[in-house]
């Protein structure tokens, strides 16, 4: 099993300061896409999850953090607009979401972002029995229970996808 220190070290910090239970997973670089991982390791979509942020256009920007399975789609204009209850928002580019996580695009988490961020799991995420999340980096991810992510500051399970 690979050595926990893989993780990002802000979201192995985050992941041990509220004890959640997880296996590290270790991939090459050139996999961090998620089809691309789910297809090379034989992994499903439905086990898969893709970190989102999203940038709500308000007067300043606030950000929130969306969780959604590899084989579901992010609804922001309509769910995720509903949820938040503004009409203004959009994905944050690659730039602002690696500014703001500190993560690169293939790698971004939930585990680890500022404590002050929402962030929303899809209903689907956590009916899986073990779900796979990025571990900050381009090398690592981290597999568990869903329910283990509902210990993270201002997480909560909300209706945000629709079927790919």
């Amino acid at each position: 099993m690979p050595d926990e220190t893989i993780l990002d070290d802000r979201v192995r910090a985050t992941l041990n300061a509220h004890n959640i239970q997880y296996e590290v997973l270790e991939y090459a670089p050139e996999l961090a896409d998620t089809a691309e991982f789910c297809a090379h390791y034989g992994i499903s979509t439905t086990e898969a999850c893709n970190a989102i942020v999203v940038v709500l256009k308000t007067n300043p920007k606030q950000y929130v953090a969306c969780l959604v399975r590899a084989d579901t789609k992010l609804d922001v204009n309509k769910k995720v607009s509903e949820l938040v209850g503004v009409k203004r928002l959009s994905f944050a580019s690659a730039d602002e979401t690696a500014q703001l996580t500190g993560m690169l695009i293939g790698g971004v988490t939930i585990a680890g972002l500022p404590e002050t961020m929402p962030i929303y799991i899809d209903t689907k995420v956590m009916e899986q029995p073990r779900v796979i999340i990025g571990g900050g980096n381009r090398t690592s991810k981290a597999r568990l229970a869903p329910q283990e992510l509902l210990k993270l500051p201002n997480a909560r399970e909300a209706d945000i996808a629709v079927p790919r």
